[in-house]
């Protein structure tokens, strides 16, 4: 049982989840929020609004599952069935993007709606949607002679077929999971190679991660590495370090192989060691400006679901229970430092950064931000109730 005072602050944290977007719902009408302005109030753009792709059935925004994450904790936590009601009129708003194979956003809207609203309500047409949803997530594979990947950006575009983001790594939960809703190991095959290629070509030798990189159309060797959400090509952007963290958590579940949960300490550890006592991450921990620039409270929120992962997944009960203290102090310090309490700041986690080489969002909510904030907080507080229970790895 966690201390008191944790407790408390997490059982707050999900009250104010309830209070804030039973409000919101009242206000923003179809579109989805993606991150708060300057005044604090969300920004929203409909579910069919690109981000610049270009072709047919390509729907650009990938925030929508997070929304529809939240609003399922929120059922969760409150037992108000209208949460539920809206939550799947939301979904099936959003199905559209199952048919969407033009980028990997297809994998960010159903891996953080689909798995959970099926687990909760065993509706068979959830299931139906997400596998194949992944599916077309998987149909985006590139082969090379020595590796394969599934880029991050439209397929038809030469550049776009051939670059990969760290980003796609929390993506690959949806072809995990639905493996184990259809039992086609080759959903789970195209997740692990993915998983292998960015082991190889995105982590450093001090387990600092790449943002992005470009691939020989025909080798597969990298022809460059760089960033656009970054400080520079050669820094360490927090909120990537944090997608591969979760993204390898994932991976260890679904293969059972230890070797990708060693690989998630080793990022882990590079993250929690690069923190301040505030234990909220600067944006990228190389900016030379360090420690007056932003900070983003997201990259905190996403490493401490994975890390609660993490703890349950270790074949070392020990070891498994240094890192559920690690994801819970994390969470202790959002919900102490970030949390958004004033009503007319309308995200959750304030001390976000989205996009800091464009100025856009340099102290914001974002909803992916608070969405993995309130996965970990059902992780801590309603544990197997948003999300399957996970069984510990076998030593290898």
């Amino acid at each position: 049982m966690e201390t008191i005072g944790k407790q408390t602050l997490f059982d707050n944290a999900l009250d104010l989840l309830v209070a804030k977007i039973e409000e919101d719902e009242q206000t923003i009408g179809v579109e989805f929020p993606y991150t708060t302005d300057a005044s604090g109030a969300w920004r929203t753009k409909p579910s069919s609004q690109t981000e610049g792709y270009t072709g047919e059935g390509s729907f650009g925004n990938w925030f929508c599952g997070f929304w529809i994450g939240m609003l399922l904790a929120a059922f969760l936590r409150s037992g108000r069935r209208h949460f539920l009601r809206t939550a799947i009129s939301r979904v099936r708003s959003m199905v559209p993007h199952s048919d969407d194979r033009n980028t990997h956003d297809i994998g960010f809207n159903l891996c953080t709606s689909i798995p959970s609203a099926f687990h909760i309500t065993r509706d068979a047409w959830l299931r139906e949607v997400g596998v194949y949803g992944a599916s077309q997530l998987r149909s985006r594979v590139v082969k090379t002679q020595d590796n394969a990947y599934i880029p991050s950006w439209p397929l038809g575009n030469n550049r776009g077929s051939r670059t990969v983001q760290i980003d796609t790594m929390p993506v690959l939960f949806l072809l995990y999971w639905a493996t184990e809703e259809s039992k086609d190991a080759s959903l789970r095959a195209a997740g692990e190679a993915h998983a292998q290629t960015t082991q190889e070509h995105f982590v450093r030798p001090d387990y600092s991660t790449v943002h992005a990189v470009e691939f020989g159309p025909v080798t597969g060797h990298p022809t460059r590495k760089f960033t656009f959400r970054g400080y520079a090509d050669d820094s360490c952007w927090s909120r990537g370090q944090a997608w591969g963290v979760y993204g390898f958590v994932a991976t260890a579940r679904a293969t059972g192989k230890i070797e990708y949960l060693r690989l998630a300490e080793r990022l882990a550890d590079h993250f929690m060691n690069r923190l301040d006592g505030t234990l909220i991450p600067l944006w990228d921990f190389d900016d030379p400006s360090n420690p007056n620039s932003p900070r983003d409270s997201s990259a905190a929120a996403i490493v401490a679901s994975a890390l609660l992962d993490l703890s349950a997944l270790h074949p070392d009960a020990e070891i498994g229970a240094h890192w559920r203290r690690c994801g819970l102090a994390l969470l202790a310090k959002l919900c102490e430092h970030c949390l958004a309490t004033e009503a007319t700041h309308r995200g959750l986690l304030k001390h976000g950064c989205y996009r800091k080489p464009n100025n856009d969002g340099l102290d914001c909510a974002s909803t992916y931000g608070d969405y993995y904030f309130v996965e970990a907080l059902c992780s801590a507080c309603m544990p197997n109730a948003f999300r399957p229970a996970l069984s510990r790895l076998t030593r290898s």
